[in-house]
């Protein structure tokens, strides 16, 4: 039942209920209970705000999907899912916890648990030192959450740091795990084929199109390694370069600072990250390691500072990028996300769900009437963007690619999201600039002139447009980088296209 659900009333006493077009049940007003604030965050599909009881004063976050993005009969099914798959972990104390879902004429809106401690990885920077028996206790909580999921039949599909809050700025605060916008159901031995995932993140057997549950153990693996080493086990300068390394499977545990880690700490990323998931331990297993248990034999070792200063960085950039990401994402139309939909329809002639060479040469040809695509050209595109190298383009290929492409190649979104930042129009973002920014966008103020000083490439202390534009493309490079000449025809056609 809704918090807040008892005594609500309209007219006469009736509570003021309908038949929700997405939810597919009887539901309330929202706006019966609670009153919406402050933006906290934005994604592809909606916004998240929070929100206020409007008896008990209680704050809560809302994510708010607007119906005209749910384009197809699927996405709806998403949203259903992740309502359901919350409802499921109910209960569970380092998961954030669903407490209503309400639906009107435009937008589904679920009100949960608000986490007002910030990311795991900025509580970390901001303590300035942890030990590895103190990264021990807080992947354990991770691998908790995992192992519950797993125990429930549920797979999450998009474990990173980000998605792991602390629920108060308190020094005790419990870590939350969130956004299960990706998670699905699953029964032993069922397989999975959709790409999805951050980079950083993904296991080999998604890019294959053939995993289970065994995949989020990968991407604890890869949240671990980052812990205790400061930087990610697969770097490049691109994502489909990323791929190829995960998929390639060899990661470095012999430099600095791995010669200063325990080798209890060795042995269970090790055992994380075996790239055949069939040998890769699972989470309950992984929660009984000595390095792991609570009773175990993590050192009180502090971490080198160098891992501190690359766990910093690591964090800083995310956090700017992120920013620019939410100012982009207000910019992106519902014509640019339907028109690649559509987009796609148009290529795959023969309705496969998958775009071969000779669609994609003949779908360019339409696009681009006045002269068509080489040979060469049309196969360097398809090798960008064919993750799993079988020669053809699924839809999440495809739309991965191209959506990449709309928000990081557009130099029209890149230059609204530096103008964002850039407020007196000077032509380059201050440390004041961007310390408005953060309070702005609700993120720690702390360190601005790191924040600065990374993307600062000539040393005059501030930011200009090609730095920003450096700084996000570094590691995020469009997957459609062998177009780059072409972006700004594709991006106009696209947009045409719905």
């Amino acid at each position: 039942m809704n918090i807040g659900a008892k005594g609500a009333s309209g007219a006469g006493g009736k509570k003021l209920t309908h038949q929700g077009s997405v939810l597919k049940r009887s539901v309330e007003d929202l706006n019966q209970y609670y009153t919406l604030g402050a933006e906290l965050g934005r994604g592809q599909f909606g916004i998240t705000y929070l929100a206020t009881h409007k008896e008990t004063k209680q704050r809560f976050a809302c994510k708010c999907i607007s119906k005209r993005k749910l384009v197809t009969k699927e996405d709806a099914e998403d949203v259903e899912r992740e309502v359901a798959i919350m409802y499921h972990l109910q209960g569970h104390p380092n998961i954030v916890s669903l407490k209503g879902c309400y639906e009107d004429k435009h937008t589904v809106q679920l009100v949960m648990e608000l986490a007002e401690g910030g990311e795991l990885f900025d509580r970390i920077v901001a303590k300035g030192h942890y030990t590895e028996k103190q990264a021990a206790a807080s992947f354990r909580t991770i691998m908790q959450v995992v192992a519950q999921c797993h125990a429930l039949g549920v797979m999450h599909r998009d474990l990173k740091p980000e998605n792991f809050l602390l629920s108060s700025k308190a020094d005790d605060a419990q870590l939350k795990a969130t956004d299960f916008g990706l998670s699905m159901f699953f029964t032993p031995g069922q397989k999975f084929k959709y790409v999805v995932g951050s980079a950083y993140y993904v296991a080999p057997e998604v890019l294959k199109r053939s995993y289970s549950q065994e995949a989020d153990v990968w991407s604890a693996g890869v949240v671990l390694y980052i812990l205790l080493s400061g930087s990610p086990p697969f770097w490049a300068e691109s994502e489909q370069a990323i791929f190829r390394a995960i998929l390639h499977g060899h990661y470095d545990m012999k430099a600095e600072p791995w010669n200063r880690i325990s080798q209890g700490a060795h042995d269970l990323v090790t055992r994380l990250l075996k790239h055949d998931p069939k040998e890769r331990m699972t989470a309950a297993e992984a929660l009984n390691h000595p390095w792991l248990r609570e009773d175990g034999n993590a050192p009180d070792n502090v971490i080198d500072d160098g891992v501190m200063q690359r766990l910093k960085k690591f964090s800083q950039v995310n956090r700017f990028k992120k920013m620019a990401l939410q100012v982009i994402a207000k910019n992106l139309s519902d014509a640019e996300i339907q028109g690649l939909r559509e987009l796609f329809k148009s290529f795959d002639k023969d309705n496969s769900g998958t775009i071969t060479t000779t669609e994609l040469t003949e779908g360019l040809k339409q696009l681009q009437k006045e002269k068509g695509f080489g040979d060469a050209e049309v196969s360097k595109l398809m090798k960008s963007c064919d993750v799993d190298g079988n020669g053809t383009l699924s839809y999440e290929e495809f739309i991965a690619a191209t959506i990449h492409q709309n928000k990081l190649e557009s130099q029209e979104h890149l230059f609204t999201a530096f103008s964002h930042f850039d407020a007196d129009n000077s032509g380059y973002i201050t440390q004041d600039e961007l310390l408005t920014a953060l309070k702005e966008h609700g993120l720690p103020t702390d360190n601005v002139e790191d924040l600065i000083s990374n993307a600062d490439k000539n040393g005059d202390g501030k930011i200009d447009y090609e730095e920003f534009v450096d700084m996000m493309r570094t590691q995020e490079n469009s997957v459609l980088g062998a177009m780059k000449s072409r972006n700004h025809q594709l991006d106009d056609r696209n947009s045409k296209a719905s």
